[in-house]
């Protein structure tokens, strides 16, 4: 017996994913969760577990192509007869009426699935939503006219019944259909997931004759025939937009233009951090932990939040409100081959500076291997971000949306410095607090860097304790 699967909602409402790699090939044997391919969207790579135990008759997709949400991707041999596919009743001999009615006689069959998969879909079209109240009871009483009615009135009422489903589509999609002035309810999505695309709104609009002015991005761009990538004498490379990096630019333009940045600067003498940092790694309890200058400023950063909670806060413009939590999610901004990610720490705050230091290293190591759980990098409340690493002093840090402020820490260095009274060689780095003037003031945001500041001025053995 031949099963398809299709391509999952992997929990993250996306449409679309990008086919990273195949783990298996035609021919293989593979068992049940026995993991099959890689996968990324816009937040994270994800693995695919086998939904069978069989044998893999088809690849639907190479590495590299982008798969819509419900298409088929693979197909698998797992024994047994094939099962023949029921005939598909046209559209116009079947009224929603008797399809409701018929739905109780004829249980669908519903098939196991992986945990995360959701439910399989119970056909090729479109989900299908409860009639509104007010559309029952218009379809009740106009029942005997439809049913008098000729082929043509039927087709007609199904047509008119259509705008009671909401339909589906992603938000720039929408405003686009919008500023064309049409209704997505009138559109017929093209890909297998029943979402309607950009291209499907354009198709309908030609279709029709929409006059509505298309917005200035949509309209075509003269370009002329570049060499294909890797040719002698090509001059550019183009890379399609998606994944992380599109994912890292929307969140980056929706904080720039919605929240009111300040950045803070404040070079501090940090020797003594250093000194400590060295301590620890002669320590032969703590060795195995590799205590750097990022974990002692992330508690850092959780000792000042304590003290500066607006900090640690979140513009809530839906409820009109400033929502302060008392918990620290801190984010850590790692830089990977596929782009900028923050994944978080949960419950910062309760973690001892050994402890921040693992889990820091342990975020780094996910995100550079592409493994980052969507749930790790959302939630998160305050974020730090370590330029210094790249030889850099200083920059202005973009916050993270949903975020209060996020702190850049620069490279350490080692220069002449005011010292007791004297000039001496200190270990000395900058520090950059970029914060939402919505949430806080320049003064709080000063006494908070400053205390961040302190700490690393003087961290003492303390830095140790919860």
């Amino acid at each position: 017996m031949t099963q398809d699967f299709r391509l999952p909602d992997l929990g993250e409402g996306l449409p679309e994913a990008e086919l990273v790699q195949w783990l298996v090939a035609v021919g293989d044997t593979v068992t049940l969760n026995q993991t099959i391919a890689e996968v990324e969207t816009a937040k994270a790579v994800v693995e695919l577990p086998s939904p069978y135990a069989g044998t893999i008759t088809a690849l639907h997709a190479e590495a590299g192509d982008v798969v819509e949400v419900g298409s088929v991707l693979i197909s698998f041999d797992i024994g047994g007869v094939d099962a023949a596919p029921p005939a598909p009743a046209a559209e116009s001999e079947v009224s929603a009426p008797q399809v409701a009615a018929s739905a109780p006689d004829e249980p669908a069959k519903s098939e196991p699935n992986l945990v995360g998969y959701g439910a399989a879909p119970k056909g090729a079209g479109r989900p299908q939503r409860r009639a509104r109240v007010a559309g029952a009871v218009a379809a009740a009483s106009d029942t005997a006219v439809l049913e008098a009615a000729p082929h043509d009135a039927i087709q007609f009422a199904d047509v008119v019944e259509r705008p009671m489903e909401r339909p589906r589509s992603t938000p720039p999609v929408r405003q686009f259909a919008k500023q064309l002035g049409i209704d997505l309810a009138l559109v017929e999505a093209s890909g297998a997931s029943g979402v309607i695309t950009r291209a499907d709104v354009e198709a309908y609009a030609t279709r029709v004759g929409a006059t509505t002015a298309v917005p200035a991005a949509a309209e075509p761009v003269e370009t002329f025939e570049m060499p294909a990538p890797g040719a002698p004498g090509e001059r550019t490379t183009r890379t399609p937009i998606r994944g992380v990096r599109r994912m890292t630019a929307d969140a980056m333009v929706r904080s720039a233009f919605t929240a009111p940045h300040v950045t803070t600067f404040l070079t501090v003498d940090v020797t003594a951090t250093s000194e400590l940092i060295a301590s620890l790694k002669g320590d032969r309890d703590l060795q195995e932990h590799r205590i750097g200058i990022m974990a002692v400023a992330a508690k850092a950063v959780c000792l000042a939040l304590g003290r500066h909670p607006g900090l640690n806060s979140k513009w809530d413009e839906a409820a009109g409100e400033i929502v302060e939590h008392h918990y620290v999610n801190l984010g850590i901004a790692a830089a990977t081959g596929r782009g900028l990610v923050v994944p978080n720490i949960r419950d910062a705050q309760e973690l001892t500076l050994a402890e921040l230091a693992d889990a820091i290293r342990g975020l780094a190591d996910t995100a550079r291997a592409g493994k980052t759980a969507p749930a790790d990098m959302m939630g998160g409340t305050f974020s730090i971000t370590n330029v210094g690493v790249f030889g850099v002093d200083a920059g202005t840090p973009i916050i993270n949306p949903g975020e209060a402020g996020i702190l850049a820490l620069g490279a350490v260095r080692r220069q002449p410095w005011e010292h007791r009274g004297e000039i001496a060689l200190r270990d000395v780095m900058t520090l950059a607090l970029s914060f939402d003037h919505r949430l806080v003031d320049g003064e709080q945001g000063s006494r908070f860097l400053v205390d961040v500041a302190d700490i690393l001025r003087e961290p003492g053995r303390a830095m140790l304790l919860r």
